[in-house]
């Protein structure tokens, strides 16, 4: 048993793919005998600082305020707690499963308690937030261990920090594994998008396009956007300038347990991302539940979906050929229904929860083990 200081720039109740992964990952440690602490945000303030997820304790800090408060004390404040924290808890290892800004806490406070840091990294990393001596180098830099989630992402990061290739590797993400969804519906046939709102990346944009091109041939094709941010009045003006308004429905914030259920409803799932997804949680989920995905060739959404066999990979930015894959499938069921079966047996062969965390959990213990052994050496 390890103790381990899961540090997390959001967690639950925010929602979010690695929101949705590191509560479960938590819980999956704690199960495996694992004492975990989580240290979050409080973005929130109605959130209570101390509070509990499934047993686990979280503690939420106001990083955001003390950084744009430009309030010394106030920084120094937080700083103070986290050591306090570090202190009292004595974690084994300190996991930044998702860090941004946040992560500085840390690098100030890691004399407070020694121990390894592991960091994972879900997606693309822009190169101007690993400038030199910004905060998630000098994380990257100082980790005893690097994890990503896709060959892709760990590729990339490796190439903008290449001193990690020799301690980093790659862990896939998972998920417990569900039931398959019944049949495709098809006499109603509905496409589905599933993300945050908060910015173009995503490229639902392309999807309302998309469906703009095949509405006429397909009278009672609808598309579903489960997601909000504030892109969202963009994408209602578009689909409103479109003339599909009556064919566009815009769920707003879905609740994760709920979003399984939108996917088995729905005959194709589209993930038209502009930028380097760092895997693409849904187009698991989509897999799971024997649903063809339509996805942009970038980043880890060419290693999650086969092209040709699970689901089609299209080029980033093209509407058109968005329109023709989701055709192409709406005018051949058999083949759609194919890639779902295929999808599926994919997402339970290479992506399985079990594998998921028992790779946490080995790599876990290994830095415990070696962080106690640098202890008794000191």
């Amino acid at each position: 048993m390890s103790r381990i200081l899961f540090w997390c720039d959001a967690f639950w109740p925010q929602i979010g793919g690695v929101e949705v992964l590191g509560a479960r990952l938590v819980t999956a440690l704690r199960d495996r005998g694992h004492e975990i602490l989580v240290l979050t945000r409080r973005d929130d303030l109605k959130l209570a600082a101390d509070a509990s997820f499934e047993g686990v304790p979280v503690h939420r800090l106001d990083f955001a305020q003390a950084a744009a408060s430009r309030d010394a004390g106030r920084w120094l404040e937080v700083r103070r707690t986290v050591a306090q924290l570090k202190r009292g808890f004595a974690p084994e290892v300190v996991h930044v499963y998702h860090a941004t800004f946040d992560g500085v806490f840390h690098l100030e406070t890691r004399d407070a308690h020694p121990a390894p840091t592991l960091c994972t990294v879900h997606g693309a990393i822009p190169d101007r937030v690993l400038a030199p001596n910004s905060v998630l180098r000098r994380l990257l830099h100082d980790a005893e261990w690097i994890t990503a989630c896709s060959a892709a992402a760990l590729g990339r990061v490796r190439v903008q920090v290449p001193e990690i290739a020799v301690r980093s590797s790659v862990i896939l993400n998972g998920l417990e594994a569900v039931q398959a969804a019944a049949p495709l519906p098809l006499e109603t046939p509905r496409l589905l998008c599933v993300g945050r709102l908060a910015s173009k990346e995503k490229g639902f944009d392309l999807a309302l396009s998309a469906l703009a091109l095949v509405a006429p041939r397909y009278p009672r094709l609808r598309l579903g956007i489960a997601g909000d941010g504030e892109e969202r009045p963009n994408l209602e003006r578009q689909a409103a300038d479109l003339g599909i308004t009556d064919r566009v429905d815009f769920l707003g914030w879905v609740n994760p347990a709920e979003i399984p259920w939108w996917i088995a409803r729905s005959t194709i799932v589209v993930m038209p991302s502009r930028e380097g997804e760092g895997f693409g949680l849904a187009g698991l989920q989509a897999g799971q539940l024997e649903r063809p995905i339509i996805a942009t060739r970038v980043g880890g959404l060419a290693e999650l979906i086969v092209d040709g066999d699970t689901g089609l990979l299209i080029e980033p930015e093209d509407a058109t050929a968005l329109a023709r894959a989701v055709a192409a499938l709406l005018d051949d069921p058999r083949r759609a229904a194919a890639m779902g079966k295929a999808a599926r047996q994919r997402a339970l062969s290479v992506f399985g929860w079990d594998r998921h965390v028992d790779a946490y959990d080995e790599l876990i213990r290994e830095l415990a083990e070696r962080g106690a052994a640098t202890a008794s050496r000191a």
